[in-house]
């Protein structure tokens, strides 16, 4: 019984991590597309149309305010990792997750990085083009290397 309500923990805190990272991407590309710098109220707006939970938002808080926090880091560590392209010029859905994968790699020790960058590769596929799970895969793949 006890390993039964433990796997169901996990599958509950791992589906409520995807959604915070899906909540973090929606807000940091509503922020960029949007030209508006506050996330917070963006985040709660959209989490109260999609009627997610308070630890959904937690945790999408937390990535979001660490990206906004950390750009410049995170965005030195995937410039050296993209050759051939440039940050203005990658799909703006593909910037954000690979952000947000990031930050999670190097902020957030907590979380092992094959969760990470498995979670970076399903939102890309959902929400990018067809070869953004691939290019998201890959330059992640080289950033865990390096980290």
């Amino acid at each position: 019984m006890a390993d039964n309500q433990q796997q169901s923990f996990a599958n509950e805190s791992t589906g409520t991590r995807h959604k915070s990272r899906e909540l973090a991407l929606y807000t940091l590309y509503a922020c960029e597309v949007g030209s508006t710098n506050q996330w917070y109220t963006m985040l709660d707006q959209i989490a109260d149309s999609q009627q997610r939970s308070s630890e959904v938002k937690k945790y999408a808080r937390e990535l979001v305010q660490k990206v906004l926090q950390q750009t410049d880091t995170i965005d030195e560590v995937l410039t050296s990792k993209a050759q051939n392209w440039e940050l203005k010029r990658m799909a703006t859905i593909d910037r954000n997750v690979l952000r947000i994968a990031v930050a999670e790699l190097r902020f957030f020790p907590q979380v092992p990085f094959k969760v990470v960058i498995d979670e970076a590769v399903e939102i890309a596929k959902t929400f990018g083009s067809e070869d953004s799970g691939k290019f998201v895969n890959g330059i992640l793949d080289s950033v865990h290397k390096q980290l």
